[in-house]
């Protein structure tokens, strides 16, 4: 995907040989060599901060999907308890139910909190 972008490998940098004048390498060949290192090492920062964030947005996506799948469940709890027997609405139900929905809420809480730090 970035081949075409990056002109050197490390190999390509190693073997990389100068022609040598009276007063030592040509100036000029060894500045051009050193602007595509530069160029390369530039375009390897951007890529590294472009998947930076992208795995920083799929793992904030994560933590929000299992946060909805807990929801469901518990949603899906809540449905299947009051369904069940005659119909009736007993202390203990309302008790699951109120405990259910002080998790759902602790949870969003640390969830919050975490994504804003």
């Amino acid at each position: 995907m970035y081949q075409n972008k990056i002109k050197f490998m490390p190999q390509d940098i190693l073997e990389k040989n100068f022609k040598i004048d009276t007063r030592g390498y040509r100036l000029k060949e060894v500045d051009q060599f050193l602007d595509d290192i530069i160029s390369d090492y530039e375009q390897f920062l951007d890529i590294i901060n472009n998947l930076e964030k992208e795995k920083a947005d799929l793992l904030t996506e994560i933590m929000n999907l299992k946060q909805e799948l807990r929801n469901s469940k518990l949603n899906m709890e809540v449905i299947s308890t009051t369904n069940k027997g005659n119909g009736e609405v007993t202390n203990v139900d309302i008790m699951r139910r109120l405990s259910q929905l002080e998790k759902m809420v602790y949870e969003s809480k640390n969830v919050e909190e975490s994504n804003n730090n």
